[in-house]
């Protein structure tokens, strides 16, 4: 009898539904063989045992041809308090190695080897024999992922060093993977560990929400890292402590600056500026989204986080044989700003200190050696100004920016777009002063607003601004000139996440009276559906761990779950923070009996918040038991009155 067809019988009289995850099917009958206590009847043949794969993909580990296998030999495993087996090479050098480690019978822990060294593992720590971590090892590298929902996919890195998060994030590019990206940025909580200063803590976790949210935009932008980029190093000086006691921080911190991936694609070199990445544990951490060069040209960026432009030269360096020295001088002159912008707290030396570094950052831009390099100068320069000015640190921001607009926009559209549009929602958040008028600061706004998308129709910044515009309607409950504006952005910008979200936000206004389709996965990896819970009145809820008004919103829906418990009420929760390990600590501390749903992507990419185009929090929808719409956007003050009509009705 062959080892299949013994394994099946074994799996037929023993099993019903084996979980076995993403494990092939040979991978399967092993653990159904182990788990009927059968090892000695069960024991397979080498050529079975070496047809188990890895779950995770591009593990470089030992595969012989089928001779070889052939003349491969399957031992018990000799370790006390363990059983299963051993696959051997002819010459006795280990292959793979099949364990139960805990004496449940049921295999626990696949191993694959690389010239008799193990390099990877798959492990079900729970023992339910379903793999939930993996883990690199040996010359394999050293990261350690978890599966909490046992899907097959990493959820989080317990430990990954600097060069792999590198090259995970090349990965992620490559793949335009946001959920791949997301996983390697630090968390809120993550950032508390490390005993920050208030400041700066807040500035980095701001960063990272905001790279998490970005990240599906730059993906679809960038063409340098496509389908074939291959990570090849990671560049950068090296690591640097930050003490004890900077800027009231109470640990020491220790963080690489302005690192740098480099990657090969059809046999040219390209770079990619990682930025800023810190040691949390055993894990390294990305704090802000990655600078793409195109066509393989040389990236820089202005300063780190913390203390190393210099660190950007020696990156350089190692990725492009260095960069100019008048380029290099100018970005000690940045670090020297902001170490003086760092201690500074007079807002006129404030003020005067951002425009010196306004004045360095058009220095650089000048000694720009190509295109794209320019460009991104002139891009920070307007993040620069733009948020010194909303921030008051400077009172000169907003004329500035819109002389960077006809400085260096005058033979790029791109540029001038940028540059008018930080200006415009630079000046819309200064007017807003305790004495403005508010309508006629609204009234200039969208006047301006529609002056913009008039002057630049097609650029990436025009879809944001009819976003706002169509927003405006829905605000001033004029839905149909709402929906014509959102029809619009989808029609002119497929594809992106703003055409995206203004679909599905045309969608959501004309839902009143309609069955609606709202489909994902749980915060625990399960699939939910909204269809599922037809015959009841249902509630949904668009959160996040930052909105505050959400917050409040859960203890009144906590009470109105209480109140309606017999017409059989449900809440469905939609959380649109940058990363699940925000939302989960939250709902850790603050649990919630109702199923919460989430994606990555934030509120601005998060296919949960495209679908039905969510642009403000809360936003609450009332479906009656038949799946149809009641109320497309409800205040919380409003839902028990409305519930009460809407039961009363049925």
């Amino acid at each position: 009898m062959t080892d299949h067809l013994l394994l099946r019988r074994v799996l037929r009289r023993r099993f019903l539904a084996p979980r076995f995850g993403t494990i092939s099917t040979i991978a399967g009958l092993l653990l159904a063989a182990v788990a009927s206590g059968e090892l000695s009847a069960a024991t397979p043949s080498a050529a079975s045992a070496l047809g188990i794969r890895p779950i995770q993909e591009g593990v470089d580990y030992d595969i012989v041809s089928p001779e070889v296998a052939e003349r491969c030999t399957v031992t018990d495993i000799d370790k006390a308090g363990w059983s299963g087996w051993t696959v051997l090479s002819p010459d006795g050098m280990t292959l793979r190695r099949f364990a139960d480690t805990n004496g449940d019978k049921k295999v626990d822990l696949w191993s694959y080897y690389k010239f008799g060294v193990e390099v990877y593992r798959d492990i079900d720590a729970d023992f339910n024999t379903k793999a939930d971590q993996y883990r690199w090892l040996g010359t394999g590298g050293t990261r350690w992922g978890f599966d909490k929902d046992e899907d097959g996919k990493v959820d989080s890195w317990n430990q990954i060093s600097a060069e792999e998060v590198s090259a995970e994030l090349v990965a992620a590019l490559r793949e335009s993977d946001p959920a791949r990206f997301a996983r390697l940025l630090i968390t809120e909580s993550e950032l508390k560990s490390l005993g920050l200063g208030a400041a700066k803590t807040e500035s980095l976790a701001a960063k990272a929400d905001r790279a998490a949210r970005d990240f599906a935009g730059l993906a679809k932008r960038q063409s340098a890292v496509g389908p074939q980029a291959r990570w090849v190093q990671f560049a950068a000086s090296t690591p640097g402590i930050v003490p004890e006691g900077t800027d009231g921080s109470t640990k020491d911190v220790i963080v690489y600056e302005n690192a740098v991936a480099m990657y090969e694609q059809d046999k040219q070199g390209g770079q990619l500026m990682a930025g800023t990445l810190i040691k949390v544990g055993d894990a390294w951490r990305l704090v802000e989204l990655p600078s793409v060069g195109d066509e393989g040209e040389a990236i820089a960026q202005t300063t780190g986080n913390f203390f190393t432009p210099g660190g950007s030269a020696a990156a350089m360096a190692a990725a492009s044989g260095g960069i100019g020295e008048a380029t290099q001088k100018l970005v000690n002159a940045m670090e020297a700003i902001d170490s003086k912008l760092a201690e500074a707290s007079d807002e006129g030396v404030i003020a005067s200190l951002n425009e010196q570094r306004a004045d360095v950052i058009e220095d650089l831009i000048a000694n720009a050696d190509t295109p794209a390099m320019r460009d991104s100068w002139v891009r920070q320069l307007v993040d620069t100004l733009g948020l010194a000015a909303q921030s008051g640190a400077y009172p000169g921001g907003t004329a500035r920016l819109r002389k960077i607009s006809r400085q260096y926009g005058s033979e790029n559209e791109s540029i001038a777009s940028y540059a008018d549009y930080q200006a415009i929602s630079s000046e819309y958040v200064i007017r807003q002063t305790p004495e403005a008028d508010f309508a006629e600061v609204q009234k200039w706004y969208l006047e301006s607003l529609t002056g913009f998308v008039d002057r630049y129709p097609g650029t990436p910044e025009t879809a944001s601004a009819y976003l706002q515009l169509a927003l405006s309607k829905e605000f001033e409950d004029k839905e149909d000139e709402a929906i014509a504006f959102y029809k619009k952005v989808a029609t002119a910008f497929p594809g992106t996440d703003a055409g995206e979200k203004a679909a599905g936000a045309a969608r959501r206004l004309d839902s009143v009276g309609r069955r609606i389709e709202l489909e994902g996965s749980t915060i625990q990896g399960k699939p939910f559906s909204l269809a599922s819970l037809r015959g009841k009145p249902v509630v949904v809820h668009y959160w996040a761990t930052w909105c505050e008004p959400c917050k409040q919103d859960m203890k009144l829906l906590r009470r109105l779950q209480a109140s309606y418990q017999r017409a059989g009420l449900q809440l469905v929760g939609v959380n649109v923070d940058a990363t699940g390990q925000s939302a989960a600590a939250f709902l850790t501390e603050n649990p919630l009996p109702w199923v919460q749903l989430f994606e990555p992507g934030g509120l601005e990419s998060s296919r949960l918040a495209k679908t039905l185009g969510v642009q403000t929090l809360p936003t609450m929808m009332l479906i009656d038991p038949d799946g149809k719409v009641v109320r497309h956007n409800v205040r919380a003050a409003e839902l028990d009155e409305e519930l009460a009509a809407m039961l009363k009705k049925k």
